[in-house]
This record gives structure tokens, C-alpha cells and sequence, in this order.
């Protein structure tokens, strides 16, 4: 059985599309009842298919104009929780991944200047016990962004 049906599908789509859309506009345009649409989001969010519905933010317009990727290496992997911990408490680290290769994490980091970045990274995060080094990308533009297409 697929995890999401047709109307799973058409639901997260018009959400997709406004995130605010009342579930009774959904319900209109799928031409299902508002009790379906509601019995279907709250099992999709009971399900974690979705995690939540929240703005998204153009760095850029609130004056973040730098971005990096950075890749992490570590002294000892086994040090990775509690190194996530201290990373999660910079708030403009917006992203963390376990990677495979050179690195054990990666993160991406957003930053008003190079200033800013380089007191994020020499000060913040060069600071957190464990970290052997860091190596980063200077992000240039972002060409696309999106959700798996279903």
C-alpha cells in the first residue's frame, strides 16, 4: 500500500502552493468534503509526512547576504551528538547533515557579511570542543529550491 494516495497528493500540492489556504478552499477546489481534508492533514501530520507549515524565509530581504556550506571534520565521531548540540544553539547555522567522505557534518550558514561569517566560524564554531576543522563554500546564489515532487 503507498504511503499517499491521490488525494494525499492533490492536498499537499494546494498546500504547496499557500501554506495559509483554508482546508475549506482545499475541500472546494478537490471538490471533497472539509471533514476529508481535515482527517487527511492531521494524519499526515500525525504520520510526519509533513512536519509542519511555517514561512519561508528570503534571507537575503532581511539582510543576510552571505551564505557558506561548510563540511565539518571532527577529532572523534563518537563526539557528534553533543558537537550538534553546541551547533544547534548558532542560530544562523540553518542546516545540518551527517555526510559520508571527507567530513563528518555539514552545514549550511547564513551571514549578513563576511564579517559576520568569519566570526561565526573562527568564533563560534572553531570554538566548540572536538571540531578539528571546518572547510567552506562561499554560496554565490541559490537556482533552485524545492520539495520532491510527488
Amino acid at each position: 500500500m503507498d504511503i499517499l494516495d491521490e488525494f494525499d497528493i492533490k492536498i499537499i500540492k494546494e498546500l504547496e502552493k499557500d501554506g495559509r489556504v483554508a482546508y475549506s478552499t482545499i475541500a472546494t477546489n478537490l471538490k471533497i468534503s472539509n471533514t476529508m481534508v481535515h482527517q487527511r492533514i492531521n494524519r499526515l501530520f500525525e504520520q510526519g509526512i509533513i512536519t509542519g507549515i511555517k514561512p519561508i524565509l528570503n534571507e537575503k530581504q532581511i539582510g543576510y547576504d552571505w551564505a557558506s556550506f561548510t563540511g565539518i571534520t571532527l577529532n572523534k565521531d563518537s563526539d557528534s551528538e553533543r558537537i550538534i548540540e553546541a551547533l544547534k544553539e548558532i542560530p544562523e547555522i540553518t542546516e545540518c547533515y551527517f555526510v559520508t567522505g571527507s567530513f563528518t557534518l555539514y552545514l549550511k550558514i547564513t551571514a549578513k557579511n563576511h564579517e559576520h561569517m568569519r566570526r561565526i566560524l573562527y568564533e563560534k564554531i572553531d570554538n566548540i570542543p572536538g571540531i578539528a576543522k571546518t572547510d567552506s563554500m562561499i554560496e554565490l546564489g541559490c537556482a533552485f529550491k524545492r520539495n520532491i515532487t510527488l
